[in-house]
Order: C-alpha cells, then structure tokens, then sequence
C-alpha cells in the first residue's frame, strides 16, 4: 500500500475569516483517499532579511515553514490578489522557502495554485505567482486554473458552497495528486 501523499496548504492571506483560506480547507475536505492536506499559518513569520538570515533561520515559524514545505510532498498554495499581485506575506513565505541553494525545501516541488478574490478572481496574482516560484523550478499543475470570482458570494460560514469552484478545487487536488506520484515514479527510476 502507498503511503498518503502529503500537501502543505499555504494562503497568502492572514485574515480570519480569509476566502482563501477557506479554499484550502475545501480542498483538504474534498480531497481524495491517500491524500492528505495540512494547511500551514503565515501568521507570525518573521520579514526576510538577508542581514539576519543566519539566526533568522532558526526562528521557530521559519523552521517549521521550511520543516513543512520540505517533508511535503507537494504545495498547494492559494492566493488573495493585492494590488494586482501576491501579498507581502505569501511573497515573505515564498522568500524564506527557497533560500538554501541546492538545498531549499521550495527547489522541485510539485505545487499547485488558486485564489479568491474579486471580479476576476486573482488572475494577475496567480500570473505572478507562477512567474516567483519559477525560481525554484518548481513544479505547477498548469489545469484547472482555479480563480473564484466574486468570493463573497461562493462562501458562507467560512465554508466554499459554489459548486462549480467546489469541482474546480477537487480537480486541482487531484490533478497536484497525480503531479506527486508521476515525481515519485520518475525519481524512483532515476539510477544511482
């Protein structure tokens, strides 16, 4: 028997009562048997600064961010749109995960992204996005793009109940699911 696959679910947004946030815990209901989503909080992670990196990286949110996106086997971010952008904090998470060179937890990982935002979703932010975690040649699900507009109309309670954003998020889950395993079989086969 396979063993589950893990997700680290990161929302840009700190808000409570975060649509995003609410996203990721959809996509952890919905998501299928063997896989397992944990959703990480941003709240607290101290600012990059590359002049206190070192003792920085001790700090007990940073290395437990790192912890988390490294023994993940995949991300699944979601992002609010901000000024046509990521928010300052997702772009300060992203910052402190792909910091260590060869070596960053952030390097290679099979990732997937969505957001909830406004009229047009988070189509500028999830650009963006995928343009920052290039980076670290990070691995994206390119389909189904999730952007679920007018996101205070799809969620009440703090629970997703748009059908159609629902499905959207079952399919990215499934889809980030199956990026996984095609990573584990290729590294499987790699020869020594």
């Amino acid at each position: 028997m396979e063993s589950p696959i893990r997700i680290v679910g990161i929302s840009g947004s700190l808000r409570a009562g975060s649509h995003n946030t609410a996203a990721l815990r959809a996509a952890a209901e919905m998501a299928p048997d063997g896989v397992e989503i944990e959703i990480f909080d941003l709240n607290g992670l101290p600012m990059f600064n590359a002049d206190t990196e070192a003792d920085d990286l001790r700090h007990p949110k940073v290395a437990a961010l790192r912890e988390a996106i490294g023994e993940a086997d995949g991300v699944l971010i979601a992002t609010p749109e901000y000024n046509y952008s990521v928010t300052g904090a997702l772009k300060n998470a992203i910052d402190w995960a792909s910091r260590g060179g060869a070596d960053a937890p952030l390097n290679g990982k099979p990732a997937a992204v969505l957001g909830a935002g406004g009229r047009f979703g988070t189509v500028r932010a999830q650009m963006h996005l995928r343009e920052i975690l290039r980076h670290n040649d990070v691995r994206l699900v390119g389909r189904p793009e999730v952007m679920i507009d007018r996101a205070s109309t799809k969620f009440e309670a703090g629970r997703l109940v748009d059908e159609r954003h629902r499905d959207q998020v079952r399919r990215l889950v499934e889809a980030l699911a199956a990026l996984v395993r095609e990573r584990h079989r290729s590294l499987t086969l790699q020869p020594c």
